[in-house]
């Protein structure tokens, strides 16, 4: 991949004949408001061409993978893969995570990254952005929209400048609650968090810096972030075999969003990336590409 700019993306016009085109990815750093450098990657994806029709070139995915992952993984790429199907695509990794910088905040501060993120995507040129998370990712995406809303949001913490928010969500395999232990996966999780020997484990094993504090303040948790979404579309998505978060906080959320929200429970899927068939992740993008207008 070959670094570029940020704020540059090479536009093409319809050529005469239908024809699929890959254009140039590139990869930079991007920093956070509050000053963490974020490794992220711009693929402008597949193009079709035709005469009837220009290209979306437009719609622009931005992936925000989950818990131990980064834009290196095999897995976080298959996703962006995926989508590239349906438009450009950026992902990143979350501070503390692969070669950007500082600590995991497991789904606190990581808010900023995405927001960093969803700016560049729109400096591009994108008019739509769609941010899709899976995990710590799902809950992050949630929690940006509700505090980056394109009417201002309402939480305290929102960023004031314009240009981060997003215009429809999906959130995969997410949370509802904050500190949930009732899962093997999740303890195991919170040992790895919680415990100098487990965040040696993270660094190490999982190439995820973690940071040793606990949250002060407690964030906004995914529930009380839902209702503040609206009128932004929102999708919430998740298997009936996930052995991180049980069906209750798929379901807390959509009660949260009323009617708001769109709840795709997935017969037989497990968590977040590593379950996503390609069938689902086609799915996904269609319904993005619906929400256009």
């Amino acid at each position: 991949m070959s670094n570029g700019p940020a704020g540059h993306v090479a536009r093409s016009t319809v050529r005469p004949n239908s024809e699929t085109t890959r254009r140039t990815p590139m990869r930079t750093f991007l920093y956070t408001d509050d000053g963490v450098t974020i490794d992220s990657v711009y693929d402008p994806g597949a193009v079709v061409y035709d005469a009837s029709r220009p290209p979306a070139d437009d719609l622009v995915f931005v992936v925000a993978h989950g818990f131990t992952g980064d834009v290196d993984k095999p897995h976080v790429g298959r996703v962006a893969e995926a989508f590239t199907r349906q438009g450009a695509v950026v992902t990143f990794s979350f501070r503390g995570h692969g070669a950007s910088g500082g600590r995991s905040t497991v789904g606190d501060r990581e808010v900023l990254d995405l927001a960093a993120a969803v700016r560049w995507a729109r400096e591009l040129g994108h008019a739509r952005v769609v941010t899709v998370g899976f995990s710590m990712g799902g809950s992050v995406v949630l929690r940006h929209a509700a505090i980056y809303g394109e009417n201002g949001g309402t939480a305290p913490e929102r960023g004031a400048e314009r240009g981060a928010h997003t215009d429809a969500v999906v959130s995969v395999s997410a949370p509802a609650r904050w500190y949930y232990r009732g899962t093997p996966h999740m303890r195991r999780l919170h040992w790895l968090v919680t415990r100098p020997e487990g965040r040696l484990v993270g660094r190490y094993g999982f190439r995820t810096r973690i940071h040793h504090r606990e949250w002060n303040p407690v964030p906004m948790s995914p529930v009380e972030a839902v209702p503040r979404i609206a009128p932004t579309p929102l999708l919430i998505v998740h298997g009936d075999r996930d052995g991180y978060f049980p069906l209750d906080h798929p379901r807390m959320l959509a009660r949260a969003a009323g009617d708001h929200g769109e709840l795709w429970l997935e017969p037989g899927m497990g968590h977040a990336e590593h379950a996503a068939g390609d069938a689902l992740l086609e799915r996904i993008g269609h319904w993005a590409v619906s929400q256009g207008g």
